[in-house]
């Protein structure tokens, strides 16, 4: 959307300008930090007015051109916030994390907040402890064990009942601690008796990385029927809709929101177990991912119509998001030629689509929102966005987005206290809030940027 004589990127660009002429006015001095690359350059997002001196929980730190840097090192912070949720109190049997969505800053439940999202919160919670656990070289048991107990409440607790059109699938929304979910359980914008089928995707996705990793046959089996009643739900999609709609009557199979943007992770669970001998997910396969280059990519340039609906507590039909373009773009970098041969080129439309509808700038640093129905950079969508831009520059060699991604998840770890308990955002000072922003959805992303660019770990 313009802004006077000037596009969002236009404004973006100049202030990425300025920072460039400064330090090329500066005969002496400290140079741009190594870690932006060799522009701190594109993006795109209205400036906000908000006062300097705090960004979350810490004073901000910035250096004399104006480059956000992190208030501690990227490790240090991130084991903080890991060895926290160590001491979180069992429900149970499991941390209290696992089964509720809105925890406080001393690991008690948000009275006020029942809801509760365990498809998404640990399917990517199990993706980032795992990543964390390999990261610390794979020989702490302790952050194993939290995935299984992540993956054990998704395989116990979780489900939709044994019968009807959407049978033994992993729930959506449900209701904080409860052992198991009841049959009428959806929540925030899913109706009683819906759930979302992409969130199954991600369950699933997350539940087969869990067998690979315990031989754990319960996860395996999970993802198998998580998969399947996919296959049995699924429709041809077209210019107007997605293979399932983005949200379903378990009972009935009747479809409300026409389009689910996030089919990524169904893709990802396909393939998954495509390599685990289940050819069965050969056609299914095939046909998603056609969807997906005949119509969802070229989408990106026309209306975006086919990037609306992810967030559970939406419902709006043309509320389109960052989170679902950033994680195809992560699935194309990550297996490139194997997947795409034009991997790069829709790599980098995924990102430009981001960096058009959902940056701003915030402290002086550019961050990117959720939602065209919530532009605040949460946890989730932020890490997401500053992880995929990483891994773009290193994939590629270029250092286009470099400095953004450095900026991006610098600003993320401003959300995390000194003890290590950390906020759901860095737009205020607090302790908690939703956990898949503030943590489950977060730590996988830090690791991914590190693994890019080891050097940032500090």
């Amino acid at each position: 959307m313009p802004l006077g004589s000037f596009t969002r990127r236009d404004l973006l660009c100049s202030i990425a300008g300025t920072l460039m002429a400064k330090q090329a006015s500066l005969a002496l001095g400290d140079p741009i930090p190594k870690a932006m690359g060799n522009a701190f350059q594109p993006l795109a997002g209205p400036r906000r007015s908000e006062p300097s001196g705090m960004i979350g929980n810490h004073k901000a730190i910035y250096d004399r051109h104006g480059v956000l840097l992190p208030w501690t090192s990227w490790g240090d912070a991130i084991d903080r916030e890991m060895q926290w949720y160590l001491k979180c109190p069992m429900e149970h049997g499991y941390p209290r994390f696992v089964v509720m969505t809105f925890m406080d800053g001393d690991f008690e439940p948000v009275e006020r907040r029942k809801d509760f999202i365990p498809s998404m919160q640990n399917g990517m919670g199990i993706i980032s402890y795992l990543k964390y656990y390999h990261g610390r070289g794979g020989r702490d048991p302790k952050w194993l064990q939290v995935a299984r107990y992540m993956g054990d409440y998704l395989v116990r607790d979780s489900l939709t009942p044994d019968t009807g059109k959407w049978p033994r699938f992993t729930r959506s929304t449900g209701i904080r601690e409860r052992f198991p979910q009841p049959p009428d359980c959806g929540c925030q914008k899913d109706r009683s008796y819906e759930t979302q089928p992409d969130k199954g995707g991600i369950a699933g996705y997350a539940l087969v990385l869990l067998y690979e990793e315990t031989r754990d046959d319960r996860y395996l089996k999970q993802a198998l029927q998580n998969a399947r009643v996919l296959v049995a739900n699924m429709g041809p999609g077209s210019k107007d809709t997605s293979p399932w709609p983005f949200r379903v009557d378990y009972r009935t199979g009747e479809g409300r929101g026409p389009v689910s943007a996030n089919m990524s992770y169904i893709l990802r669970l396909f393939d998954k177990l495509l390599e685990h001998g289940h050819a069965e997910f050969q056609g299914p396969r095939q046909k998603l991912w056609a969807w997906i280059t005949d119509y969802q990519i070229p989408n990106l340039t026309q209306s975006g119509s086919l990037w609306v609906q992810f967030f559970e507590d939406y419902d709006a039909l043309d509320n389109r998001n960052s989170w679902s373009p950033n994680n195809l773009a992560r699935y194309l970098l990550e297996k490139k030629e194997a997947l795409d041969p034009e991997w790069q080129q829709h790599a980098k439309m995924l990102i430009e689509f981001v960096i058009r509808n959902f940056t701003s700038i915030r402290f002086g640093v550019p961050v990117c929102g959720e939602q065209t129905g919530d532009e605040n950079p949460w946890g989730g969508a932020l890490s997401t966005y500053g992880a995929v831009l990483a891994m773009y520059s290193a994939t590629t060699g270029s250092e286009e987005y470099k400095g953004l991604a450095w900026q991006a998840l610098n600003f993320g770890l401003y959300a995390i206290n000194d003890d290590g308990c950390p906020r759901d955002s860095a737009l205020k000072p607090g302790r908690g809030g939703w956990q898949e922003d503030a943590h489950t959805d977060k730590i996988h992303n830090y690791m991914d940027a590190i693994a890019a660019f080891p050097e940032w770990a500090g």
